[in-house]
């Protein structure tokens, strides 16, 4: 068995801030995108990174995801998200922490996501 890809799916009350947090924020480009759909969706990549957002009010509300983004260069990481949008910055992890297990991390979040940055 071979899998090539991880695709996530993130559902949202809206997408436009989904598309603040990934496109605004973590300059993912819209590789597709279909806002006339009874559920509306958005296709992002970046980096061999493939998400697809979708605005579902029902499923947004049972689904409240976490991701891990793993880098080499979390300070550039953290220097990019943190002068895009502050406002993100978790405040249980705004700042980049070396954790217990070796790895440094900060988070963000919106009000359907949040995203580990880490760097083993």
């Amino acid at each position: 068995m071979n899998f090539t890809k991880l695709v996530v799916s993130v559902f949202y009350k809206d997408l436009s801030d989904g598309l603040k947090l990934f496109v605004d924020c973590l300059q993912f480009t819209i590789a597709h995108q279909d806002l006339h759909a009874s559920q509306p969706y958005c296709v992002l990549g970046k980096d061999g990174i493939t998400i697809m957002l979708f605005q579902d009010e029902q499923l947004a509300k049972e689904h409240n995801p976490e991701l891990r983004l793993v880098t080499n260069n979390i300070e550039e990481v953290y220097a990019t998200v943190s002068a895009a949008r502050p406002d993100l910055l978790h405040p249980n992890l705004n700042k980049i922490t070396l954790r217990p297990w070796g790895a440094k991390e900060f988070a963000i979040a919106d009000m359907q996501l949040g995203i580990r940055f880490q760097q083993w």
